[in-house]
């Protein structure tokens, strides 16, 4: 699970202790070397999907992070790169390890439910943020995406399908959120990191809510449970582009690609 470079059980302890901000700036240096970064191998899928829909122009990274989905913008976007997060440490590794040879990538220290831009992008990402936000917070959450793409832009990100019910993923993510639901009865400040909390459904409604036209798509390199479904989608909600007749041309959203 953590490589010999990650974080020590007591450094661990710590974080989970603090506050969400607080305990991202403590792991930030040792952030990669945890399974809580994004698997390199969605990211490659995202940027493949993607790809097939795009070329995207300005691209924002939502909880960015150390900038891993940036990584991913820089593969499809053709112009500007912003990453966000509120963690100044993890901003601070973002910086460093940006790749020299990229694009340049403007990093902007702001709460997702309060970004300081206003429809400023072609493409918005979010790679495994979305266990930090409560249910009720999704509303306002994906209205601050909305209210950041352009007319036409793409909300764009990756869902795993939930473990079966009784098996050995489905009681260890049960035992988490629980341990976690415990913590935050118990301590001050909360640390809000559930795994349970972000289903497809839930997602999908709260998106359309806030003027989403919602597609998904299969990430074909996981597989298909034994169902049929996905192991992995690609949820991408697009913001209606601006109609013909009302302020100029009716403007396509940034590339298609079929269901």
């Amino acid at each position: 699970m953590f490589s010999p470079e990650g974080p020590t059980a007591r450094e661990l302890a710590v974080q989970a202790l603090s506050s969400v901000e607080r305990g991202y700036d403590l792991l930030a240096p040792k952030f990669d070397h945890t399974p809580y970064r994004t698997p390199d191998a969605v990211l490659d899928a995202v940027a493949t999907a993607l790809a097939a829909m795009g070329p995207f122009d300005s691209g924002l990274d939502l909880c960015c992070g150390t900038g891993a989905g940036t990584d991913v913008l820089a593969r499809v976007c053709r112009g500007s790169v912003t990453g966000v997060d509120f963690s100044a440490g993890m901003l601070a590794v973002a910086r460093e390890r940006a790749a020299p040879a990229g694009p340049a990538v403007s990093w902007v220290r702001a709460d997702a439910r309060a970004l300081p831009f206003t429809s400023a992008f072609d493409l918005v990402v979010s790679f495994g943020a979305f266990g930090h936000f409560l249910p009720r917070e999704l509303p306002g959450l994906f209205g601050q995406v909305h209210s950041v793409l352009r007319p036409g832009g793409c909300f764009a990100f990756p869902l795993v399908a939930p473990p079966r019910p009784g098996s050995a993923g489905y009681w260890a993510l049960l035992g988490f959120d629980t341990a976690m639901r415990v913590r935050n009865a118990l301590w001050r400040p909360p640390f809000v990191m559930y795994y349970r909390t972000c289903r497809l459904g839930d997602v999908r409604r709260e998106l359309t809510r806030a003027g989403f036209r919602v597609e998904l798509y299969p990430l074909p390199r996981f597989g298909r449970r034994s169902d049929g479904s996905p192991r992995v989608r690609l949820v991408a909600a697009r913001r209606a582009p601006v109609p013909a007749g009302a302020g100029g041309p009716a403007q396509p959203a940034a590339g298609s690609v079929n269901s």
